[in-house]
């Protein structure tokens, strides 16, 4: 393990059977606290943004915008935020997707991706990949490109890596913790 995934993992909080029993919920909360460990996880996004040859970072609500924004900054790129439905004024696209227990949808604002953009997708989590998957989708309908998709963690049991690589292409999908 290299020194930036030990500071990053003793920075997550395993916080048991929340939100419901049965379930380890990884609090990030400790690590956005934590100035070097936050700047750290900043820097390592970046790189990999600008390893990418992204133009835009797009972000996924909800810590996807947490992280997302300042990786962006770091990177001088443009954040696009990506929300759920019903959250953005003016023209949409909106792409649904289906959940473990029903559906949802994800929405980015039209204007925000256009052709020729190169986009980084940034979030704290992969767990099933759904909500990334859908995040693809959405991008390739604006006309923009994924160059990569870069997370905090992976929870690998969880297997959502087999369910984006046909999504993602030879776009690069990057862990930077497997728990």
């Amino acid at each position: 393990m290299t020194d930036i995934q030990e500071l990053l993992l003793s920075r997550i909080r395993d916080v048991a059977d929340y939100p419901e029993p049965g379930v380890m919920f990884k609090d990030i909360t400790p690590l956005l606290a934590d100035p070097a460990a936050f700047t750290a996880l900043t820097d390592e996004l970046a790189e990999i943004a600008a390893n990418t040859g992204a133009t835009k970072v797009v972000g996924l609500e909800a810590r996807g915008f947490i992280l997302g924004a300042p990786v962006a900054v770091r990177a001088g790129l443009g954040f696009i935020p990506v929300r759920k439905a019903g959250k953005l004024p003016g023209a949409t696209l909106r792409q649904a997707y289906d959940l473990e227990y029903g559906s949802a949808e994800i929405e980015v604002h039209a204007e925000d991706l256009v052709t020729g953009d190169r986009v980084l997708i940034v979030d704290d989590v992969l767990a099933t990949g759904g909500t990334a998957e859908a995040a693809i989708q959405l991008i390739h309908r604006a006309g923009a490109e994924v160059c990569g998709l870069a997370v905090l963690m992976e929870l690998g049991f969880l297997d959502g890596r087999s369910r984006l690589e046909p999504a993602l292409g030879t776009a690069p999908l990057t862990a930077l913790l497997q728990v």
